[in-house]
């Protein structure tokens, strides 16, 4: 079974790319993507996005656990795709602050535009029993996610 999202190479300089084939579970009664799993598909590409950096959504250091709950998402759609079309998820870092960071997606298929989304998320201590905490971004964090 080959996995659902595939790095592609990009220039040094332009957003990440992953591609992501729309299973037949994806779809709804009118055998098109359900608008809910653009949100999973942004999700898979942001984890690639780390991947290709070094880093996960779950890591941990010295101090412990960290990850990167999200705060806020959205997506705007422009076209339906539909079982085994091919998508393309562009995903570029667009903002990097103290704490948090946000992530835009543009989805394409066939070079025609279909949604275009963003993930907010905040680095945050984690650990069982205890509330997400954020704090800074660490300096190697923030240097490999702008690499």
């Amino acid at each position: 079974m080959t996995q659902p999202t595939t790095p592609v190479a990009r220039a040094p300089g332009s957003p990440d790319c992953y591609r992501r084939r729309i299973q037949f579970r994806d779809t709804d009664a009118a055998g098109i993507a359900h608008f809910s799993t653009f949100f999973l598909f942004m999700e898979e590409a942001e984890h690639e996005f780390l991947r290709a950096r070094g880093l996960s959504v779950l890591m941990r250091d010295a101090e412990g656990a960290i990850s990167w709950p999200r705060v806020a998402v959205k997506c705007d759609y422009a076209s339906p795709v539909k079982f085994e079309d091919m998508l393309e998820i562009d995903v570029a870092l667009t903002r990097i602050g103290d704490k948090s960071v946000t992530y835009a997606f543009t989805f394409t298929c066939e070079g025609r535009p279909v949604a275009r989304g963003e993930i907010t998320a905040v680095c945050c201590r984690v650990g069982e029993n205890v509330v997400p905490k954020s704090i800074l971004i660490p300096d190697e964090i923030r240097t490999l996610l702008t690499a």
